[in-house]
């Protein structure tokens, strides 16, 4: 079993109580909350100033976008267009560069925006960045998935599914697919007969016999909702002879492998799954700027107060000691700010 499933086994067998997340009132787990005295006019003339400045006021750009909502972000980059005639993200493109420049622009696009901008990069050019791929797509819900497809159409002029069908191949498009059909279930009751029924068919497509059916594995994982799906796993014990995860490991290799993997990961742990990606981008020699960057974007108003937890309970250390090991300068800066005041 993977370092990643022994950390986070404990919550699929001692925990059957639902996530406070799915009540009627949905606690908030993001790291930025809302400016209290927010004024986009005043921020947008600060901006404006700071580009302008000689050198570049680097710090006013971070204080501004990095406690700022996106909501708010939204209305400060109306506010430039409408003073100066302008994008504010052409300004800023001219006056910053390199990992700074990528998030500050991050920050300034829309959750779907954003998504968009990086399913479309991990298939621009020679090569696809298939991890992206499954990362973005498993760990969406249907309406986020809906939204990124329809901003996806409008900003590149083709469709998401056909660019994951031409860039992709074999069961990792099939799955991708049909992630990318925004119709999985996410009814959070669980059908108990037939989380026992898809454990069996899962046990009998793998285990069982000799080679694996992994288009039985794509079915199910893609289309129960991620309740549903630990229901299944917890089964999958009373059958096989490994649990689901290690199933998964053992009967599974390549993109494919990946993406099942990154589903269960999800189902289980979310924020533990992204805590993963972050520890893993600063481990060894080197550092995967990039995921830095989408993760902290894309979940600080999520869950990253959760990663974060996450992170800490994971690797006896905070994300924030990591992140001042492993990066420097104003992009340092700007990811400890989204870490917030954890």
């Amino acid at each position: 079993m993977s370092s990643f499933f022994k950390k986070i086994f404990h919550k699929v067998i001692n925990d059957d109580s639902d996530d406070a997340s799915h009540g009627p009132v949905k606690p908030y787990h993001g790291t930025v909350i809302p400016h209290p005295n927010f004024n986009a006019r005043a921020d947008a003339a600060a901006l404006r100033k700071a580009i302008e400045s000689r050198g570049v006021d680097k710090d006013t750009i971070l204080e501004v976008v990095v406690k700022r909502t996106n909501s708010q972000r939204q209305q400060i980059k109306a506010a430039y267009q409408q003073e100066t005639g302008k994008p504010l993200e052409d300004a800023l493109k001219a006056a910053l560069s390199s990992d700074f420049e990528k998030v500050v622009l991050g920050l300034l696009m829309t959750p779907a925006q954003y998504d968009a901008h990086e399913l479309k990069h991990a298939m621009k050019g020679f090569g696809t960045c298939e991890s992206i791929l499954i990362e973005i797509l498993s760990s969406r819900s249907n309406e986020e998935i809906r939204e990124i497809k329809r901003i996806f159409k409008e900003a590149y002029h083709e469709s998401l599914e056909d660019d994951i069908r031409h860039d992709t191949s074999g069961h990792l498009k099939t799955a991708l697919l049909a992630l990318s059909k925004a119709d999985r279930c996410e009814d959070v009751d669980i059908v108990d007969s037939v989380a026992k029924s898809d454990a069996k068919a899962l046990y009998e497509a793998g285990e069982m016999k000799w080679g694996t059916e992994t288009s039985i594995f794509v079915d199910i994982f893609t289309s129960r909702s991620e309740q549903q799906l630990c229901k299944i796993f917890k089964y999958y014990g009373k059958y096989g002879k490994v649990s689901m995860a290690e199933a998964v490991e053992k009967e599974h290799t390549g993109d494919i492998d990946d993406c099942l993997t990154t589903l269960v990961k999800c189902a289980w742990n979310k924020p533990a799954y992204f805590a993963e990606k972050l520890h893993l981008a600063m481990k060894g020699f080197g550092t995967n700027e990039a995921t830095l960057t989408r993760i902290l974007v894309s979940r600080s108003e999520v869950d990253l107060k959760k990663i974060l937890l996450e992170y800490k309970r994971m690797y006896s250390r905070t994300l924030q000691e990591d992140i001042l090991k492993e990066t420097k300068g104003h992009f340092e800066k700007i990811l400890l700010g989204l870490c917030g005041d954890n």
